[in-house]
């Protein structure tokens, strides 16, 4: 199953994220399938490659709720919905 997952990168309190997509069984710092965008926390910046992200989630992909919420601010699921987020525990 492949994941859209964060994958850390930058140096010591300049941290950047690179939004991945990537097997579930490799580490956060394993090797990625592709990568579809990236996250900038510091400075609040977000880059997506929109037709790469819309591929993998055709093909079954779910995104991680850190990777939903980042898309979800940056309006990717206005027009399409994907994901559903999976119910609370009760």
């Amino acid at each position: 199953m492949v994941k859209l997952r964060l994958k850390r990168c930058g140096r010591k309190q300049r941290v950047i994220y690179r939004i991945v997509a990537i097997d579930v069984r490799s580490r956060r710092e394993g090797r990625d399938l592709r990568r579809v965008g990236f996250y900038d926390p510091i400075n609040n910046k977000t880059y997506s490659n929109v037709p790469a992200i819309l591929y993998f989630l055709e093909k079954g992909a779910q995104p991680t709720r850190t990777v939903h919420d980042i898309l979800r601010k940056a309006e990717f699921f206005k027009e399409s919905c994907f994901f559903t987020k999976k119910k609370g525990k009760k």
